[in-house]
């Protein structure tokens, strides 16, 4: 690797950790992608990983695996017990290392998150996102626990791993002894702190002493719980000091329960909003501190950095994202690289739900050893039509192969609805998507021809061989009297066409668009965003920067609504039921703060000079507006494939021209990619 960029001295030094030095700050924070519970050898989890690598990352950590069957996250999930597990393991680090690379393996024993009868805690007490109750560890249990945290730090140094990380946040099982909010033991594991930090020192020390002193031992330490109850700061650095003198080689800050109603990682947390935190501790202990969570352009990372915040920055999403992140930052090309939007939507989300994770703007991530982008055998003369997420994918990945590629879309820009959701406080990470398609289209060749609305017969008898249509959607129009009363607005009206909104509104629809358009209403313009603002951010979600409480919450300080709103599904229940799984409750969250009332099982009746007039459950009720925005869905805009189909052109529909149940940018962005990787 070539010398580090001047724009980013700190962020690309080395630095020495024990006998160990890593090229740069760089660490790839631990993320569970599904790839840990693969049976047999995990030959994808190392494609995965070496792929990293080869894009410089300083260290690696996996995703947590599991010291026993009790601290499985799932049936079945990741674990390593034994000798033939480290030998699948060997399938990790032998191609991390071929590629020049780190990595550790994080140890996580789940405690009361688990999704299984087998859960153990410190204490029976159920947690509020698990199904189980678990069964309190005895003494023996807890003895037992210990050493299988040590045994499994000796198989990861036996499967070749540089290291190990021991997960000791997030409200997993030894964040769960460390709190008397989940510790109500009065043995020798809990009662005061000193007896209740018992565990994690333990861990470390034992662990040290059967590993050596060579072998890096990261612990992840909560350093701001966002829970009631939670570790006061005198604790957090009572027990930083302690796990330093047990052995750790660096300390890694946690943020957040995973059951704590403060957003963390989602897109609408300022970049670097919780990096203070890790400042706190800077001069409390002497091991190197990684700091996290929202870091995920190089500017930032240098900046958190060169204030001292941090000896290192952890990074998982950004990684996925771009796997040539450090190299692109090492040789100046910030502007290619593919950044992480904080969406959750193909990451944390499909975790949720059981499925391999993967990346909105990088639908390859963990698909490593099953599609890739090679030259094309033929080269084609390729028509993409739409320059939205689908299209912009699909052509740039065609021309990237060595296709001939005309891309065509009628307005004056490239982003189609990402110019929409840009738009959205809270999502101004899109940007940087369209940003990357900019650069993208530049770098792979792709002929664009913006401001050209192009016809069926523009296309025909043009030589093309395929033609890729990306046309996206059109709002739907529903049946209701009075739609067409000057009151009525679409959210393209709004979102797009600068349209006077008043300051009574009623929103039709309350999916994904529906929610948007109420959050784009509540914000006043004239305020900077809380998703820019750390500030602002953190009084919005009640997070002490002074941390007087136990686990770093206060009131909430909520700026007052630009407008008053309601928002209206015809469906019963909550609304919102479909949005994101890790992300829904925020937006619901986010704008019941600000007023926004939300009914369900509304039947619209029609509109006029009061208001939109509705049956809820059956009772007449009149919502008084300014304005009624209609957010009631799309359908698809094909109108091009009938008569481009008949004239016999090889023709292929992607993103909302394909299906437009929803504004589906990982589907979009998915099609685009894997259909011009096999054209």
């Amino acid at each position: 690797m070539s010398e580090p960029h001047p724009e980013y001295p700190h962020l690309l030094s080395p630095l020495q950790v024990g006998s160990v030095t890593l090229p740069n700050r760089v660490l790839m924070g631990s993320m569970h992608v599904g790839l840990e519970d693969d049976l047999g050898p995990l030959k994808k989890m190392g494609a995965y990983f070496a792929r990293r690598a080869e894009g410089g990352v300083g260290l690696l950590v996996t995703g947590g695996i599991a010291p026993n069957i009790d601290g499985q996250a799932k049936p079945f999930a990741g674990k390593l017990t034994n000798r033939l597990e480290a030998w699948r393991h060997r399938y990790v680090t032998g191609p991390v290392h071929d590629a020049g690379g780190l990595i550790a393996m994080q140890i996580l024993h789940t405690g009361r998150y688990a999704y299984h009868p087998l859960a153990v805690a410190p204490t029976a007490i159920k947690s509020p996102i698990s199904m189980f109750k678990p069964r309190k560890l005895s003494g023996r249990g807890v003895e037992r626990t210990i050493k299988a945290f040590v045994r499994c730090g000796r198989l990861a140094q036996q499967a070749g791993y540089d290291g190990v990380e021991v997960m000791g946040s997030e409200g997993y099982l030894i964040n769960e002894f460390l709190v008397e909010k989940t510790n109500k033991r009065q043995d020798e594991w809990g009662g005061d702190y000193d007896k209740r930090m018992r565990l994690p020192v333990e861990i470390v020390r034992r662990m040290r002493e059967e590993v050596g002193p060579d072998f890096i031992i990261i612990y992840r330490l909560s350093m701001l719980d966002l829970v009631k109850n939670g570790s006061s700061w005198e604790q957090i650095v009572a027990l930083a000091k302690a796990i330093e003198a047990a052995g750790a080689s660096i300390i890694n800050t946690g943020i957040g329960w995973h059951e704590a109603r403060v957003p963390t990682i989602a897109t609408m947390v300022p970049r670097a909003a919780y990096t203070w935190v890790t400042a706190r501790l800077k001069g409390e202990v002497s091991v190197p501190l990684v700091t996290s969570n929202r870091i995920n352009m190089p500017t930032t990372a240098e900046e958190v950095l060169a204030r001292g915040d941090a000896d290192i920055i952890s990074m998982a999403r950004p990684l996925l994202a771009d796997p040539d992140w450090v190299i692109k930052a090492q040789q100046g090309r910030t502007r290619e690289i593919n950044t992480c939007i904080a969406c959750n939507q193909a990451c944390l989300d499909h975790i949720f739900q059981n499925k391999r994770a993967s990346c909105l703007v990088n639908p390859l991530a963990c698909y490593e050893t099953e599609v890739t982008i090679q030259p094309a055998t033929t080269k084609k003369k390729v028509a993409v039509i739409g320059a939205g997420p689908a299209g912009l994918s699909a052509a740039t990945t065609a021309a990237e192969r060595g296709h001939h590629v005309d891309l065509f879309d009628g307005s004056d820009a490239i982003g189609g609805q990402f110019n929409m959701a840009r738009r959205i406080p809270g999502k101004e990470e899109f940007d940087e998507t369209i940003r990357y398609f900019t650069v993208r289209l530049e770098t792979t060749g792709v002929h664009v021809h913006l401001n050209t609305r192009v016809s069926a017969d523009d296309l025909i008898g043009k030589g093309y061989d395929e033609v890729i249509i990306a046309t996206g959607v059109h709002p739907r129009r529903i049946d209701l009297p009075g739609i067409d009363h000057d009151k009525v607005l679409s959210y393209i009206d709004v979102l797009a066409g600068g349209a006077e909104v008043g300051k009574e509104v009623a929103i039709i629809g309350a999916g994904g668009i529906g929610f948007d358009v109420a959050e784009f209403l509540c914000h006043d313009p004239e305020h900077t965003s809380s998703s820019l603002d750390v500030d602002a951010y953190l009084d919005e979600w009640g997070v002490d920067r002074d941390m007087d409480a136990p686990g770093g919450l206060k009131k909430a300080e909520m700026p007052p609504p630009a407008r008053s709103i309601t928002m209206c599904q015809r469906r019963d229940g909550k609304l919102g039921r479909n949005l994101g799984k890790t992300t829904g409750w925020i937006h619901r969250a986010s704008l019941k703060k600000r007023g926004v009332t939300m009914l369900g099982g509304v039947s619209y009746l029609k509109v006029d000079d009061v208001g939109l007039h509705v049956e809820v459950n059956g009772t007449p009720q009149v919502i008084a507006c300014d304005h009624v925005v209609v957010c009631a869905g799309q359908i698809p805009a094909r109108e091009l494939e009938a008569p481009l189909r008949a004239s016999g052109l090889s023709v292929h529909l992607i993103g909302g021209a394909d299906e437009a149940a929803e504004l589906d940018a990982k589907r979009a962005i998915d099609q685009g990619t894997r259909l011009a990787a096999r054209l």
